[in-house]
C-alpha cells in the first residue's frame, strides 16, 4: 500500500465518522424542535444555540441567570444535568429518564417529543410559587394533591379531640 492509500482510506472513515455525527445532531435537534412545541414554545428556537437555552429556562421555569451557568466551563456540567432533570420532570418522567437524557440525548430528545409525554408545566419550584421560594404543598406535579389520593381524606378521628372521653 502506498502513502497515497492509506490517506484515501483516512479520508473514508472520517467522512463517514462525520456523517454519523451530522445524523446524531439532526436527531437530536428534530426531538428537541417537538419538545418545544409540546411546551408551547417555537420549535425553531431549537436550532439557535444560546435561544434554544432561553427557550429551555422558560419551559423548566428556571431564572435566565442559569445562562450564565449553563455557559461557564465545568459548572455547565452540573447545571446542564439539573436541566435534564427539570425537562423530564416538566413532561411527567422520572429520574431515570433524566439518567437516559444525559447518557443517550440523540435516543431521549426524539422520545420526549414524538412520544405520549405531556408537558404539565414548569417543575421547578421557583415556577410553581410564583418565584418566592419553595412550597410543596401548591405542586401541580405533586402526585399527593390527586383528588383521588386516599391519604388526603379525612378522617372522622380527626374532627374530635383526643383528651374527651367517648360518649356511652
Amino acid at each position: 500500500m502506498n502513502e497515497y492509500e492509506s490517506s484515501g482510506v483516512a479520508a473514508g472513515i472520517g467522512g463517514g465518522i462525520a456523517i454519523v455525527y451530522l445524523a446524531i445532531i439532526v436527531i437530536m435537534i428534530v426531538g428537541m424542535w417537538k419538545v418545544f412545541e409540546k411546551a408551547g414554545k417555537p420549535g425553531w428556537a431549537a436550532i439557535i444555540p444560546i435561544y434554544n437555552l432561553i427557550i429551555l429556562l422558560e419551559i423548566v421555569g428556571k431564572p435566565m441567570i442559569w445562562i450564565l451557568w449553563l455557559i461557564i466551563p465545568c459548572v455547565n456540567i452540573v447545571f446542564a444535568i439539573w436541566l435534564y432533570n427539570l425537562v423530564s420532570k416538566s413532561f411527567g418522567k422520572s429520574e431515570g429518564f433524566t439518567v437516559g437524557m444525559v447518557i443517550f440525548p440523540y435516543i431521549f430528545w426524539p422520545i420526549l417529543g414524538f412520544g405520549d409525554a405531556k408537558y404539565l408545566g414548569p417543575s421547578a419550584a421557583e415556577a410553581q410559587n410564583g418565584g418566592f421560594g419553595n412550597n410543596p404543598f401548591n405542586n401541580p406535579n405533586n402526585p399527593f394533591n390527586s383528588p383521588n389520593n386516599p391519604f388526603n381524606k379525612p378522617t372522622d378521628n380527626q374532627n374530635s379531640p383526643n383528651d374527651t372521653p367517648p360518649v356511652v
